[in-house]
């Protein structure tokens, strides 16, 4: 026992001395400085991680161009102070992917799966959130993942190499101008993982507000409404636990464009289906959609008969005016206009055109504070000369307010708002859809629109024409002649002026409007100049109006005759039918030729030159620099009449040599 004791004596005793050496050490020598904390993203945090791919259907010899199936997903993180209000982010892609399947965000453009995102998007493919528009701070919610995090899945076919090389994309950022995103980089703990961290510019911090910066309500803080050249506005005015009543807006800020027999549609995301409309109509009536599917087995009792459209597509279209006092689906302000809607420089009061909807929602979203607006909207006109639009994704803003139907001094706001912004688009490559013609008192041809001005026609057997060759001058009467049956009027025309006939012949210009632009007469104090519409579609065009640009001419123009003419801005004059002469209709044999007629307008146009003092009428003065038919511009020659032969539209000194070079090889042919 004894030396048990000494042992465990010795043992605590050399504990002790351990104890006092530590102690000594630590009194001597300065600790060593503690790391300091990782202070991560304290701004919006953007990931791309790529999950998994597998090898699919066909196997190619090129190793770098086998097609996979790939899984991604894509994370929005709000680590900042301030509210993510409807935010999208931009990435892009450089394996020639193409998305077959997008979950937690739709494409911010609107296209359709499958998305090809090198054809369709340039390699910037654009993401927006829905239904989660909105992200909120970690300190308004004790920093709960399901309101400050959204989540992108992403399923496609990418392009690529074999494994382990990882296809990620060159580029991923916050699309909003308020943030500055650093170049993102691949994870150093995972290769699979491409990360950034954006944070507010320095001008945008400056300008958060209080309620910006603070904010836990999302319905009291909305993004400011957008402009573009066409805004459809979504309001709901009542909301109920398993339906809502919308108002659907279109509303036109484009300065010349317009849309005829408009069609709009877009995707229910959220089950939704449309039980009534007024001011509107599907163009489709189909319950086929409800009936066999879920909205089926929830609404037992609901009589689908009655039912308007359970399309997740729909198409919607205007009502004609005779529809406007039907008490059942008329009587809404601004509708059944038969889908016109012209710009406010033409007519105010038809600028807008609106239509109201019941709306019957799906579970989960049973409670009146869950409103989802469609997504994917797409607005279009019937007539090929109406414009192209791209739509942005519904933004929630702040609720409309409507004036008291009483007449009392008070407003009535929307239950919740939206807007979607549409601006006018014009595709790569694409053609114009009018052309313009130049003739002029002082020679007898006329200079025809462009060679394939509004495009080529496909392949087609028989005898081809050329797309290349220069348009053969025309004698006056040919412009009335579409330009299939033209070829012998041009033919005879070149062999009686001793101009060469091209082999083969140029192709036709192809365009559905043709105007033509005449100078009639040029004196000391003015001059005049002839106006003439034709239409070559097959419809008649409603409340049609056009714009000529005039340079130099401008400040001299003094009446349009025929038309009502009004000068706009400082260069243009802006021209329109009279009424009940505001429709240039179709194309028709009513004249007993073998072939159609256009449907034809005219007017004379005065100019005096006391405004324009130094105007050279003949010299180019006197020809418009362009011209747009309902809101398209129109191809414009590349010559302009002159008493001894033609120019072309070449400012250099250069092109001046060659003007007068080509002048003098007219004049040796003729």
């Amino acid at each position: 026992m004894a030396a048990a004791s000494a042992a465990t004596q010795a043992v605590l005793l050399g504990l002790l001395l351990l104890a006092g050496l530590a102690a000594a050490q630590r009194g001597t020598t300065p600790a060593a400085a503690a790391p300091a904390p990782d202070p991560g993203c304290n701004g919006i945090q953007l990931t791309y991680s790529f999950q998994d791919r597998k090898q699919i259907r066909p196997t190619v010899s090129d190793k770098n161009k086998q097609p996979y199936a790939f899984h991604a997903n894509a994370t929005v993180l709000n680590s900042g102070t301030r509210p993510l209000k409807s935010w999208a982010i931009l990435v892009q892609f450089a394996h020639d992917e193409i998305l077959v399947g997008v979950d937690g965000a739709v494409l911010t453009g609107g296209g359709d799966l499958p998305y090809n995102t090198t054809e369709d998007a340039g390699n910037a493919t654009s993401f927006s959130g829905y239904p989660q528009t909105d992200l909120l701070t970690p300190i308004a919610t004790a920093g709960d993942l399901s309101q400050i995090q959204a989540t992108i899945g992403i399923v496609g076919t990418v392009f690529t190499r074999p494994k382990p090389f990882v296809p990620l994309p060159t580029k991923l950022t916050l699309d909003d101008p308020d943030y500055a995103c650093p170049a993102a980089t691949v994870s150093s703990f995972n290769n699979n993982t491409l990360s950034t961290c954006c944070v507010l510019t320095p001008e945008a911090e400056a300008n958060a507000t209080v309620i910006d910066a603070n904010t836990t309500d999302p319905t009291k803080n909305f993004l400011p409404r957008g402009t573009g050249d066409l805004v459809i506005t979504y309001d709901v005015l009542q909301a109920y636990p398993s339906s809502y009543l919308a108002l659907v807006t279109l509303e036109n800020n484009a300065k010349l464009g317009r849309l005829d027999n408009w069609r709009l549609s877009w995707d229910w995301r959220r089950g939704e289906f449309i039980y009534s409309m007024k001011g509107a109509h599907p163009t489709e009536v189909d319950t086929s959609g409800c009936i066999y599917g879920a909205a089926g087995q929830y609404y037992k009792d609901l009589d689908f008969s009655q039912v308007l459209n359970c399309e997740r597509k729909p198409v919607i279209l205007d009502l004609p005016l005779s529809r406007y006092n039907d008490t059942q689906i008329g009587k809404i302000d601004n509708c059944c206009r038969n889908g016109t809607i012209l710009p406010k420089s033409m007519d105010e009061k038809q600028s807008k055109s609106a239509f109201q909807m019941q709306v019957f929602k799906m579970p989960p979203d049973l409670n009146r504070t869950k409103l989802f607006p469609p997504a994917n909207f797409k607005i279009a006109g019937a007539s090929s000369l109406n414009p192209d639009y791209t739509c942005g994704q519904p933004v929630p803003v702040s609720p409309t307010a409507f004036p008291d139907p009483s007449g009392l001094d008070s407003t009535t706001l929307a239950v919740a708002t939206w807007q979607v912004v549409c601006n006018i688009t014009t595709a790569k490559g694409a053609k114009p859809k009018c052309c313009v013609t130049f003739s002029a008192y002082y020679n007898d041809s006329v200079i025809p629109c462009n060679t394939c001005a509004c495009g080529c026609p496909a392949n087609k057997p028989g005898p081809t024409c050329s797309s290349t060759a220069q348009s053969m001058l025309l004698p006056p009467e040919a412009l009335l002649v579409p330009f299939d049956n033209r070829t012998q009027k041009a033919v005879a025309w070149a062999e009686l002026k001793h101009y060469n006939v091209p082999r083969p012949m140029p192709c036709g210009d192809f365009c559905g409007v043709s105007i033509n632009w005449h100078v009639s007469t040029d004196y000391n104090k003015g001059w005049s100049a002839r106006v003439t519409l034709f239409n070559w579609e097959d419809v008649d065009m409603a409340n049609w109006f056009a714009a000529i640009v005039m340079d130099k001419a401008y400040d001299g123009f003094e009446k349009a005759y025929s038309f009502n003419g009004t000068a706009v801005g400082n260069n243009t004059i802006f021209m329109q039918g009279l009424e009940g002469l505001n429709y240039l209709v179709k194309q028709t044999n009513m004249s007993g030729s073998d072939y159609l007629v256009p449907g034809k307008q005219q007017s004379v146009l005065s100019f005096t030159k006391q405004q324009t003092p130094g105007i050279n009428v003949v010299a180019g003065d006197g020809f418009p620099k362009k011209v747009f038919f309902n809101g398209d511009e129109c191809a414009m020659p590349q010559r302009i009449p002159m008493s001894s032969g033609f120019r072309t539209h070449l400012s250099s000194a250069f092109a001046l040599v060659l003007v007068l070079a080509a002048s003098a090889f007219v004049l040796l042919q003729q």
